[in-house]
């Protein structure tokens, strides 16, 4: 996990220490955002429940956003995609071991269970975590390191897949909560419009209206187009990982159409949050 970036004002190796202290920012990270999954009981269920396709498709798209991550911050902008690759391949491991070592001390892994309630449960708090620490290793250093370029507009893209992580950041811990079934099924249509236009109103305020650092240069200007435009992406991004979550928790599974649609509304409103802060805070 420690970055190797390639142009030549960093083209000293990094000492053991540092190394150290990147990996320490990086486990700190996966802990700090994924703790409560690994405390809650929903979460525990679904990884023993979970067939091997789901676990596998979880694996994927979490790879791919730590991919997207870090090449649009947490490495040089020069950084190959080898190193690119490296860097994700290290995290996703490190999320793993974090997984076992804290599932087996809660308890919640042993070797009296199935191999494949053991893998399943692992696999699925993992991937939370291992975007934590590759967040944390990134944003936690007291200074902005090599492979950050602060002053840099994000392009389009880069922002989606930030904002796409801080709305898994935030949403993951509470898709596999039975509050999110319940709501979703017990909410009328106008509470859940009421609950869309939340969501979007929160997240114009964060993207535009607040002042959070970063806003200026990452949001472009606060014409009624500009916000409109960053708030309907936005939401979109935060109601595509809200149904992915669900998917991969299993949450869509013998229900119709009007339970599907109540869930990722209720989910929208966290994973808005995240995503709008996530377009921001995790640029920087």
């Amino acid at each position: 996990m420690p970055r190797k970036p390639t142009s030549p004002e960093f083209s000293e190796a990094r000492t053991t220490g540092e190394s150290i202290r990147e990996y320490g920012r990086g486990v700190a990270g996966g802990l700090i955002f994924s703790l409560p999954l690994l405390y809650t009981a929903e979460v525990w269920w679904a990884g023993y429940t979970m067939e091997a396709p789901r676990q596998l498709s979880y694996v994927v798209i979490t790879f791919l956003l730590l991919l997207g991550y870090n090449r649009y911050v947490g490495l040089h902008p020069d950084t190959s995609w080898a190193e690119v690759g490296i860097d994700s391949v290290e995290e996703l491991g490190l999320g793993l071991l974090l997984s076992a070592m804290i599932l087996y001390t809660l308890g919640r892994i042993g070797p009296e269970q199935q191999v494949d309630e053991i893998v399943g449960l692992i696999v699925v708090e993992a991937m939370t975590i291992a975007i934590g620490v590759s967040v944390g290793t990134a944003q936690l250093g007291g200074e902005p390191g090599p492979g950050k370029s602060g002053g840099d507009k994000a392009t389009f893209g880069g922002q989606l897949v930030l904002g796409c992580c801080g709305a898994v950041l935030f949403a993951a811990n509470i898709a596999p909560t039975e509050e999110v079934v319940v709501l979703g099924s017990e909410l009328s249509p106008y509470r859940l419009i009421a609950l869309i236009l939340i969501s979007m109103s929160l997240g114009a305020l964060i993207l535009h209206y607040s002042d959070f650092r970063g806003a200026d240069r990452l949001v472009g200007d606060g014409t009624v187009g500009a916000v409109l435009h960053g708030t309907v992406v936005t939401y979109a991004v935060a109601v595509a990982v809200s149904a992915t979550i669900l998917w991969v928790f299993g949450r869509f599974e013998g229900v119709g159409l009007t339970p599907v649609v109540g869930q990722t509304i209720v989910l929208g409103l966290p994973a808005t949050l995240g995503a709008s802060a996530g377009r921001l805070l995790l640029n920087e």
